[in-house]
């Protein structure tokens, strides 16, 4: 008896964090991932982290899309949040803003649920990651798979994913907020 996959949009920050959520998901899912952060400074790592996410998509086989890159449209949404510590409100705010039009997006173009490779990353909090993708499928009525994709070693096996697939690891989260506090 053939059974239909449902549809999830997986929101990816970068080409490794997806890889181990793609591994994982594949099979039980019809899976697209969706590139979508305008938090990403400066433009070119934006760019330098799309070609590493698109090479996973090949490499699995998973449709790609792009969404918008409107970094000021990022900015004034997390403004007076610019001197919060990494993890912080600014971090949880980020999450609703790119979580919040990965929904919109499932929504119009009919996939049945959405999720965030966020969790992957020792990082980031898995619990304020899950909140907020509840809160969303609450108010935009389309599901969200909460899930900690850093348990059974899911971030060593993305670190070692991206060594046999030759990926560009970065060293910061993505905003230049996140690069001055790394830098400290």
């Amino acid at each position: 008896m053939f059974v239909m996959k449902r549809k999830l949009l997986l929101h990816s920050c970068c080409g490794p964090c997806s890889t181990v959520v793609i591994e994982r998901l594949k099979d039980d899912f019809d899976l697209t991932i969706f590139y979508y952060n305008p938090n990403i400074e400066p433009k070119e790592e934006f760019e330098k982290r799309k070609i590493e996410e698109i090479k996973v998509c090949k490499h699995f086989n998973i449709p790609f899309v792009e969404g918008e890159y409107d970094n000021e449209e990022w900015l004034e949404f997390v403004k007076g949040l610019e001197n919060e510590r990494e993890g912080g409100a600014r971090c949880e705010k980020c999450f609703y803003f790119r979580l919040l039009k990965t929904a919109q997006y499932a929504t119009q173009h009919g996939f049945d649920m959405f999720a965030t490779t966020l969790s992957v990353s020792p990082h980031k909090n898995t619990i304020i990651i899950n909140k907020v993708g509840q809160e969303i499928e609450q108010n935009e009525k389309i599901e969200f798979l909460p899930e900690s994709f850093k348990k059974k070693d899911g971030y060593l096996r993305s670190i070692n994913l991206s060594k046999e697939l030759n990926l560009y690891r970065q060293n910061y989260c993505g905003c230049h907020f996140s690069r001055r506090t790394d830098e400290l």
